[in-house]
């Protein structure tokens, strides 16, 4: 609850500590607050090392963490205070590289010299008091050329964007390196990792099938895949379940997919190593991100088609939509135009994320595509090429609440944004970020995508759909 409304301006970069304290509260957790948030944004890293040290001493060997954090977020501008005692601070940040805002915590002791007890952020809604006035088409898509360069100059993005209003672009710019060693610019035609954007076209291909008569969205998952290992998962959890992540299926990426990554070549293979696992909790009682539900819902489009995951999303998927340049094919296959994905090594420098890979995208991420073929795949939903309109409906309406207000439907997101319906779906691992945001009520489609750490491209895909018009 907030206690205060007081809204004050941090000066960040003041000539003094003395200076950037002047407009906070003079209580000892707000001077804590100032200390390190005044360390945090030099991007010093004697200055945030001292901080942990003599103020934090509980966490003097984040450094590391902080160092990414700081990387990741640009550093944060004060906007709020919420709760104000003489141990306890709290208000609202925004990153400084975005339009993210974040609530902050700091505890203190009550005794001199105040060590901080307690400092945590999280990432919220952006707060309706702060809400991003919606410009003109022009006036937003100028922004997000001007944001674009600073990000691209400043290393925060390398990537493709894509704007479209009523099915056709009106914005295409692309930005950095494709392959840094042999210094190959990106292109449009840059085929870059989306990660989980593939669930997208897992869920209409499940949808499809239902539509066909041939799965049941009420049926459990026995009755597709009656050879399950773990009998008493697969006779509870059913297909809705799986697709609105509220099986309790878990994850697969971990200690156990590092061993194997390389050996998991087929659908059935993570079966295989996972599928004696039982549910992590009740299915149906929560929403818990599962990529390994949808990698159960890919086995279950083998069975029901009697083809491979690979095939279906091809015929059904790609070729009616008109995607000529999105696949999941393995990472021993040469493939011309995709890009190299790099990601921050503990030291702060790019690194290509070979390493990390698994050897082919599943049904639940990993593939590769295009922003064109993305806007392809969006228009060829909105004009029901691929679905129906009840089903496209049904695949795209919000089921549950995910994270923050925002609802999960069918491998799709489903959100408001600065009142704005949209939905869609992102990606990101090490060296990969994705983003696909479809706005039904405007026409507009945003697609982003980059050969960097995650947010690099969904922040700038939520930079432009908070100011583009409603209408």
């Amino acid at each position: 609850m907030r206690k205060h409304t007081l809204i004050v301006t941090l000066l960040l970069f003041a000539p003094s500590l003395r200076a950037a304290q002047a407009q906070l509260p003079g209580t000892p957790a707000a001077h804590e607050f100032s200390v390190w948030l005044t360390a945090f944004n030099s991007e010093d890293h004697g200055a945030i090392q001292h901080f942990l040290e003599s103020d934090y001493p509980s966490h003097h060997g984040g450094i590391d963490a902080q160092m990414d954090f700081r990387r990741r977020t640009g550093g944060f501008d004060f906007k709020k205070v919420e709760e104000s005692t003489p141990t306890r601070f709290s208000g609202l940040v925004q990153e400084r590289g975005s339009d993210q805002f974040a609530r902050f915590e700091i505890e203190v002791e009550a005794a001199e010299p105040h060590h901080v007890t307690k400092l945590q952020l999280e990432a919220i809604p952006r707060p309706p008091e702060f809400a991003i006035p919606r410009t003109s088409e022009h006036d937003a898509l100028e922004a997000l050329g001007a944001k674009l360069e600073a990000d691209a100059a400043a290393g925060r993005f390398c990537g493709a964007v894509l704007v479209a209003k009523d099915g056709k672009p009106v914005f295409e710019k692309v930005y950095g390196l494709a392959d840094r060693a042999n210094k190959t610019p990106n292109k449009l035609e840059t085929q870059f990792r989306i990660g989980s954007m593939n669930k997208m076209f897992t869920a209409v291909s499940i949808l499809q099938l239902v539509q066909a008569g041939k799965i049941q969205l009420t049926d459990p998952l026995i009755k597709y895949l009656p050879d399950y290992p773990n009998k008493d998962l697969a006779s509870k959890v059913t297909i809705h379940q799986l697709l609105t992540h509220t099986g309790g299926t878990g994850d697969f990426f971990g200690p156990e997919f590092d061993a194997h990554r390389l050996e998991l070549r087929t659908l059935q293979d993570y079966v295989n190593l996972y599928g004696k696992r039982g549910a992590a909790f009740e299915p149906g009682s929560k929403w818990e991100y599962s990529n390994y539900g949808f990698l159960l819902l890919g086995v279950v489009i083998e069975k029901v088609s009697g083809e491979s995951y690979y095939d279906y999303v091809r015929e059904h998927v790609y070729e009616p939509a008109g995607m000529t340049a999105t696949a999941s094919l393995s990472e021993d296959q040469a493939v011309p135009n995709r890009s190299v994905g790099y990601m921050t090594g503990d030291d702060g420098k790019l690194q290509p994320n070979t390493d990390t890979l698994p050897y082919r995208g599943t049904s639940a991420g990993g593939g590769y595509s295009t922003v064109g073929d993305l806007l392809s795949f969006a228009n060829a939903l909105l004009d029901h090429k691929l679905l129906d309109a009840h089903y496209t409906e049904l695949l795209t309406t919000g089921k549950v609440v995910a994270r923050g207000p925002d609802k999960y439907a069918y491998g799709f997101m489903d959100r408001t944004v600065g009142g704005v319906r949209c939905f869609g779906h992102g990606g990101g691992a090490p060296g990969m970020n994705g983003e696909l945001d479809i706005y039904p009520q405007s026409g507009y489609v945003v697609a982003a995508l980059a050969n960097l750490d995650p947010p690099a491209a969904q922040r700038e895909a939520d930079f432009i759909g908070s100011r583009l018009p409603a209408k």
